[in-house]
This record gives C-alpha cells, sequence and structure tokens, in this order.
C-alpha cells in the first residue's frame, strides 16, 4: 500500500515538472547584457513579430517562449489586420494571438503588449499599433467616404485616428517596402500623418535592414527610434554573447512595467541594436559606453609609456578608430574581454588625452560617436 502511494506521488510530481517545464519555462534563458543607464532600467523589446493568424508560421506561444529564451523583457505580436493568408485554416480573429498568448507571457514573465499591424500598399505602408485596447476598430477597410479620391489614405487615416484614441503608440514600418524608387521616400501622406500627430516613431532597422534616410527623419523630426525583427518564421536559439541577436530596440524605462515602458517610448528614450550595431542619440550611446567600458589606471610605466587594462563588460563588441591622440589607430573591445593597451604620454604633461571614433555607434546616418579619456602617468 506505502508502495503504490510513493509511486502515484511520483508520478504526480513527475507529470507536474513535464507541465512546468511545458508552460513557464520552454528553454533556458539567455539574459543580454547591456547595462542599465541614467537611472533607468535597459529594457530589451522586439515591437514587431507575426504568428500563423497572419502570415508568420508559428503558434503566438511560441513568440512568448522564444522571448523569454533570448532574454527579452517585453514583446509585441502584431500581425496584419488587412492580410490574413491562412484564413481557410487559421479563422480571423484580430484579438486571439494576444488572447493566445497572454497566459505564457505571464508565466514567463514577459511583458506582452497588445498590438496590430496596419498593411496598406506603398504609399503609404505599414504601421503598428502598440498599447492598443481593441485592435479591431483600426479595421477601417470600406469605411472611407464613397466619393475618396485617395480611399486607400482616408483609410488609413481612419485607422490612425482610432489608435490615437486608444492612447496608443504607433510607429511606420520598413519605409523602403515597396518604394516606387527602390528607396526611402517620404510621401504627402506622411506629412499629413506626422503633422497630426497621428504617429509616433520608425523603424530605422528593420531585421537585418538599415534605413540612412529614416534615421535623419527621426533626428529631425523627434521620432521614435525604433529596431525590430519582423520575424516570421521561428527564431533561432540565441549564439554567445548573441552574436546572432534578433533586431531589437532597447528602451530606457524607470520600471521593468507596460507603463513604464509605454512611458520610456513616448520619451523617446530608444536604441536600436541590430547585429554589432546601435542607432541612437548621443546621450544613450554615451551612457551605454560609460557604464559597459572600464579603463584600469596605468599598472606598469618604462620612461613615458603606460600599459593599462580597458574591460568591456556587455554584450556589445565596440570597434575603435582613433581621431586624435597616441593611441594604437584602431581596437577592438570583444564582449566581456579585457584588453591591454599602451600609450606615450607627452613629457611636458605626463599624460595622455585619446579620442576615439566607435564606428558601429551612430548618432545619426554616417555620424558615429566620439569617445575621449585622458591616461595620466601611473601613480
Amino acid at each position: 500500500m506505502v508502495k503504490k502511494t510513493s509511486t502515484t506521488v511520483t508520478l504526480v510530481l513527475l507529470a507536474l515538472s513535464l507541465l512546468v517545464g511545458s508552460t513557464v519555462r520552454a528553454a533556458d534563458r539567455q539574459p543580454i547584457n547591456i547595462p542599465d543607464i541614467m537611472g533607468y532600467k535597459t529594457l530589451k523589446c522586439d515591437f514587431h513579430m507575426h504568428t500563423v493568424f497572419s502570415d508568420g508560421l508559428v503558434w503566438p506561444t511560441v513568440r512568448v517562449d522564444e522571448a523569454w529564451r533570448d532574454g527579452l523583457d517585453a514583446i509585441a505580436i502584431t500581425d496584419h489586420i488587412e492580410y490574413q493568408p491562412h484564413k481557410d485554416d487559421i479563422p480571423t480573429n484580430h484579438k486571439r494571438p494576444y488572447e493566445i498568448a497572454a497566459g505564457a507571457a505571464n508565466a514567463n514573465n514577459i511583458i506582452l503588449i497588445k498590438a496590430a499591424e496596419l498593411t496598406r500598399s506603398t504609399p503609404p505602408g505599414h504601421f503598428n499599433a502598440l498599447f492598443v485596447t481593441d485592435i479591431d476598430a483600426l479595421d477601417t477597410r470600406g469605411k472611407a467616404a464613397p466619393d475618396s479620391t485617395t480611399k486607400t489614405d482616408d483609410e488609413l487615416i481612419l485607422a490612425l485616428e482610432a489608435a490615437r484614441a486608444q492612447n496608443a503608440i504607433v510607429f511606420w514600418n520598413h519605409p523602403d517596402w515597396q518604394a516606387r524608387d527602390g528607396g526611402q521616400v517620404w510621401f504627402d501622406i506622411h506629412t499629413k500623418v506626422f503633422d497630426r500627430k497621428l504617429v509616433d516613431g520608425i523603424e530605422v532597422v528593420n531585421g537585418p535592414d538599415y534605413y540612412d534616410q529614416a534615421f535623419k527623419w527621426a533626428i529631425d523630426r523627434n521620432l521614435i527610434i525604433f529596431g525590430n525583427s519582423d520575424v516570421h518564421p521561428p527564431v533561432d536559439p540565441p549564439a554567445p554573447f548573441h552574436e546572432n541577436h534578433r533586431t531589437i530596440t532597447l528602451v530606457f524605462a524607470e520600471e521593468r512595467t507596460i507603463e513604464s515602458l509605454r512611458d520610456a517610448l513616448a520619451a523617446r528614450r530608444t536604441v536600436a541594436w541590430e547585429g554589432n550595431q546601435l542607432f541612437g542619440k548621443k546621450e544613450f550611446l554615451e551612457a551605454i559606453i560609460a557604464a559597459a567600458v572600464k579603463v584600469a589606471p596605468p599598472h606598469r610605466q618604462y620612461k613615458n609609456t603606460v600599459y593599462f587594462e580597458i574591460a568591456n563588460n556587455s554584450d556589445l563588441s565596440l570597434d575603435l578608430e582613433k581621431v586624435s591622440g597616441p593611441g594604437p589607430a584602431a581596437m577592438t573591445l570583444p564582449p566581456h574581454k579585457t584588453v591591454m593597451a599602451k600609450v606615450d604620454l607627452n613629457p611636458q604633461t605626463n599624460d595622455a588625452n585619446l579620442s576615439y571614433k566607435v564606428t558601429n555607434l551612430l548618432t545619426g546616418p554616417g555620424e558615429n560617436l566620439i569617445v575621449s579619456h585622458t591616461v595620466s602617468a601611473r601613480r
């Protein structure tokens, strides 16, 4: 009798462990190590992805499992409203991706944002609406005035107005998609919706694609800088130090909550991370470098030459090119590594002023972050 009870308990515990493993933690999480800055928490976010409820290839809970595994803090499932290629197999229901994913997101401590993608030909293009409360209200097909000569534009404006009525954050996706000259084109409709404050941001990076003109528009018009995966198939597992990471947006929020996340986006506190490059405002990139890189005092001096260590405590690989000073012509600071450096001091001042361009940190199209440091004689 005791043996039977013990076996039953063992089987129950095994079943519970399998249930927990399948619903709470689908895989080991690999945190992304990019430091908190300026008193804010650095949240790692992907605001553009798809499931089988539009043209994606995975179930909504898979997106949550991937986000957990990849070290993300927040995601938005942005299935197309107007494009439903799987509708013969998956009934069109704009609310279902969020509803299906919500439980898994809560169990895995992932912030899940209710969102959708407005899908139009270019112009005007595609737009994502984040933090919506009623996705169905964004479906404005056929609601333009019957005698309208710009029906597509009217439908889009109605949809954007519906998003604004829900206090949504809206951004323009992949601005080169279907552009007439194959590049990034700002059309009259974009002036109209931005002047009406119906759109808040723009994707500077979409997947592997970087848009230099969109980066300029973001800076000139004070738009939120976004970088997102726009992923449709399954996401590959992360490599060491996330060398193969998906494109994401770094958001600098006061707290790790959905309310703080929205506030940070509205305040334009973002940086896009694609491949080995960061795209963002100078103040945020400077703060990331200051928090990630530590230059130790010289540990050895021979005549006027000093030797010192530089440690990079982040998942970022940083490429430096000399602007001025006596240091090496170029340096790479690998992730979570310490490199040795040496410089010749000025014999009159007994120090060396170094200035470097970080070639993979961009503050604007063709503009790199410049960092400076003074190395003094060993004490």
